[in-house]
This record gives structure tokens, sequence and C-alpha cells, in this order.
């Protein structure tokens, strides 16, 4: 991985298969609205990590995968745990964004200035 600029950098980490405590269909429909917004209110981050069950929204099946993909082409740099994705067996099934390791994710908590996460 690159070292990203200091100070200068928000990352988004989703660790859930949506977004929030709530059903799967409204937990999905909230992170699409979200991956929406940013794109649309010109807020892209510049990495969008994913980890633990976060990973799925990456992957064959689900409803986010285009939005992940339009925050990409806009310059978001998107992580993905490949020790998650061993885990659920979905290495095969990754769609977006680029497999990455617990360093990755690391040296984006170190050099971001802004953390979100969902």
């Amino acid at each position: 991985m690159n070292k990203p600029a200091e100070n200068n950098i928000t990352a988004v980490f989703i660790t859930k298969n949506g977004m929030g405590e709530a059903p799967s269909e409204l937990s999905l429909l909230l992170l699409k609205n979200y991956l929406t917004l940013l794109k649309s209110e010109n807020r892209v981050p510049s990495y969008i990590c994913l980890y633990a069950d976060g990973v799925k929204t990456a992957c064959t099946g689900s409803p986010v995968i285009n939005e992940f993909k339009v925050l990409e082409t806009a310059g978001s740099k998107i992580f993905i745990c490949k020790t998650c994705l061993n885990f659920y067996n979905l290495s095969n099934n990754l769609e977006v964004g680029n497999p990455g390791t617990m360093l990755d994710i690391m040296d984006i908590h170190h050099h971001s200035k802004l953390l979100i996460n969902l």
C-alpha cells in the first residue's frame, strides 16, 4: 500500500453487512443510501476499509456493489480484509476493491485525519 498523505485523509470503516442494528433489508438500504450520498454530496472518502461482516458488502450478491464502484471511480481506495474473506470463503466472490492486510488497515488508521466507523 502507498502511504496516504498526512492529515488530509478521511477513511470509512465498515464492519457490518449493512449499517446500524436493523433488519437486514433496512440495514443494507441505509448503507446504500449512505454510500450514494457520499458521492452526490462530494464527500468521497480517501479510503473505505471493509472487515468482519463488512467484507460481505463487496462480494457477489451485495446490493451496494455499484455504489462502491462509483466511489472507487471517484477516487476512493477500497481495502477488503483478506483474513475475513478467507474466513467466510468469499475470496473468489470479491467484486470491488482490493484485498488488504491488517497492516494496511493500521496504516490507514494511523494516517487518517477523520475516521468514520459504520
